[in-house]
């Protein structure tokens, strides 16, 4: 018999749920891309390093929102135009993200249940929603880093470290 092999610890690659406010910068939306430099810095790292990104519904919504609201109308289609390719790519399982489906009835009970003390802090549906979505994630993967990624604070302290 051989010597015998130190076990590795394999490093999983990151799960990350991508906030409204990257997707914006990402897509260069006018108005919403004051962080754009940075943001497209991060995504070429975590697409290096094999990153889960997860696009929930609710930000894909709140992305087309915040398009269809654009004043200018050559930019509102332009900009209409580009989102809906990237999020067909996502569809087609194209882009280097993957959709998640809404809440079912049950998720959305438990969020509408946690809605009051959220709303009295600022923290909308959609952003709830997020929270939510990274709770299953952290349970389903506690052994996985997982993180929401957001340029609005109280969604970006949202981070799970290995453990176990």
């Amino acid at each position: 018999m051989g010597p015998t092999v130190p076990e590795r610890t394999i490093s999983m690659p990151p799960i990350v749920i991508v906030d409204t406010s990257v997707l914006l910068n990402v897509l260069d939306v006018p108005g919403f891309n004051q962080d754009r430099a940075t943001v497209l810095g991060r995504f070429g790292e975590l697409v290096e390093a094999a990153a889960n990104l997860l696009l929930p519904m609710g930000a894909v919504f709140e992305t087309g929102n915040h398009i269809a609201q654009l004043p200018d109308g050559q930019r509102r289609r332009r900009y209409a135009e580009v989102f809906r390719d990237r999020v067909r790519e996502a569809l087609a399982g194209r882009a280097p993200w993957t959709l998640v489906p809404g809440p079912d009835a049950t998720q959305l009970a438990e969020s509408l249940d946690s809605f009051p003390e959220y709303a009295m802090q600022g923290v909308g549906m959609v952003d709830l929603a997020i929270v939510k979505a990274w709770e299953r994630a952290c349970a389903r993967h506690p052994r996985r880093h997982v993180s929401i990624w957001s340029l609005d604070h109280h969604l970006a302290g949202h981070d799970q470290r290995p453990h176990g």
